[in-house]
């Protein structure tokens, strides 16, 4: 799946099948479900879901919480559009799953 598809999909209204936990929390958050977003991450230790969170608390406008989630992720906050980051962390999370896949 491309970072276009990824974003197509989002006017279907159905979360593609077999995406990882990142990938459905910045699905629901594209499809303006914030809360459902937030929680699939708010729990979540890693840098991974700490960065989504810190996305998440940035468009909900709430800088001094997206930047204590950016410090957990070991991330400087984001300085490009909010769409911009959208799109980049789609890219890396479905790049970090094909990485993951071996073939046989």
């Amino acid at each position: 799946m491309s970072t276009a598809e990824f974003i197509e999909s989002l006017h279907s209204k159905k979360i593609p099948d077999g995406i990882s936990p990142e990938l459905s929390a910045l699905w629901y958050a594209g499809c303006g479900q914030w809360q459902m977003a937030h929680e699939l991450v708010q729990f979540e230790t890693d840098s991974d879901n700490a960065r989504i969170h810190a996305y998440l608390h940035r468009i909900e406008g709430d800088v001094e919480n997206a930047k204590f989630w950016y410090e957990k992720a070991k991330h400087k906050p984001s300085e490009i559009s909010i769409q911009g980051e959208y799109e980049y962390l789609i890219t890396y999370f479905l790049n970090k799953r094909s990485s993951c896949e071996i073939d046989f």
